[in-house]
């Protein structure tokens, strides 16, 4: 009997679902209006921005709407936080920290510069000191700050300047990140320099280096600053999902083995199946020419797209959990069509296999179930063939996922600090 009312409330709920409105979520006035906005402009430029307070001593803080393109070269919005020292600046101009945040959801109010208060330090929503329903804040932002560092944050397309989120499309998240950059040194009133490195963590930490990789990118000339010195690039349990089935297109076979494996590896807890959505739904986003009923049954695919434009995470996981508990696999097709251009997406929209332009250290922990660290450890063997310094440092003791931004920050600002006063880094590519 409890069985049988279990099996019809799930299916109340789940007719509910479907007969609600689809609205799009309200959002703030600053973003509300630049959701109305061309996306023109030079790579870089700042369409709006308004100040804001900051409780960090000694700084100021704006909100910034400003030109980027995803993995198409498209033009689009992104917008994001940028926070600086008061005070005349050096000759030289300040040091720039670009930073690139972890998974916060697909919806459109789900970008970190929406909260109340958000040039604030990183705070976490899974920590016992966390006080938000979302991870927001910068991670060492007052220690930048003190040094003399510009610190800017994106909020990526699509969560905030209009446009539908292209989640985990690192090609797209790293382009985004590059742009910040560029829009912070344009701020008169920052006093920013040229110096330049960026910072990331999960998905911000695929951004990261998916930025390294794309030097023609950087060296483009025509955005509203050019010619960025960048000095380094450090990646929290970064993600790559193109040097985990790079051999994906080589048959069909291959590719349903790909695919296959991928829902296999995200789908043992509803965490995870959730992120695995996001990334089909964000991938989709970046290439329109593919469908999520290739991966998802029909009413899946339905879910997935209402679930994921109005909602953030961590709330999405719970409203799978809610409706699904652990039948929440029944959303997937039995078979994925279309395999083959899912995986050459996959891989289009990630890491480029090419050398860093700058060195690149990346922390991790072991602990890690959120990003498996055989993908950091595959780029790694990687790019270091490629020539590139990138140094993998995992954290002590048993860290998850999430203990990682926090422990290792007191290890990047020596590694910043480094970078910044021109000592080179040493190449810690592993000797064969």
């Amino acid at each position: 009997m409890i069985k049988l009312l279990s099996t019809l409330i799930v299916g109340s709920t789940l007719s509910l679902s479907f007969a609600a409105v689809n609205a799009n979520p309200s959002m703030p006035p600053f973003y509300a209006d630049v959701m109305k906005m061309a996306s023109e402009g030079k790579l870089g430029q700042i369409i709006k921005q308004e100040k804001i307070s900051t409780p960090i001593k000694g700084a100021q803080a704006w909100r910034i709407a400003y030109i980027s393109s995803d993995i198409a070269e498209r033009p689009t919005i992104s917008t994001g936080l940028v926070v600086a020292p008061v005070g005349t600046a050096p000759k030289e101009g300040r040091p720039v920290l670009a930073w690139a945040h972890g998974t916060t959801g697909t919806a459109q109010n789900c970008g970190p510069s929406q909260v109340t208060n958000p040039a604030v330090p990183l705070n976490q929503y899974f920590l016992v000191g966390g006080n938000s329903w979302t991870d927001y804040g910068i991670p060492n932002l007052e220690e930048f700050v003190k040094e003399g560092y510009v610190v800017v944050a994106t909020d990526y397309q699509g969560l905030g300047g209009g446009g539908k989120h292209q989640y985990a499309v690192a090609g797209s998240n790293g382009r985004d990140l590059i742009n910040s950059a560029r829009a912070a040194i344009s701020m008169k009133d920052t006093g920013a320099g040229k110096r330049t490195i960026f910072y990331g963590w999960s998905q911000g930490g695929g951004a990261t280096i998916a930025a390294a990789s794309l030097g023609d990118y950087l060296n483009k000339k025509g955005a509203v600053i050019d010619d960025l010195q960048v000095l380094g690039f450090v990646a929290m349990a970064p993600d790559d999902a193109a040097v985990m089935i790079q051999t994906a297109t080589k048959d069909q076979a291959s590719a349903d083995k790909a695919i296959n494996g991928l829902i296999q590896l995200f789908s043992d807890n509803v965490f995870n199946f959730s992120h695995f959505a996001m990334t089909i739904w964000g991938t989709q986003a970046a290439y329109p020419n593919l469908k999520l009923s290739d991966l998802f049954t029909d009413q899946g695919s339905k879910v997935v797209d209402q679930v994921l434009l109005n909602k953030c995470m961590h709330v999405i996981a719970d409203t799978f959990n809610y409706t699904y508990g652990n039948q929440f696999k029944t959303l997937l097709r039995d078979k994925p069509a279309n395999t083959m251009a899912w995986a050459k997406a996959l891989i289009d929209g990630s890491v480029m296999p090419v050398k860093p332009i700058a060195p690149v250290v990346i922390y991790w922990g072991t602990k890690d179930t959120a990003v498996p660290p055989i993908m950091h450890e595959l780029y790694q063997k990687q790019m270091c063939a490629m020539g590139g310094n990138i140094e993998r440092i995992q954290l002590p003791g048993e860290q998850t996922h999430f203990s990682t931004p926090g422990l290792s920050a007191p290890m990047y600002l020596t590694w910043v600090k480094d970078r910044v006063a021109g000592k080179p880094a040493t190449n810690s590519c592993p000797k064969n």
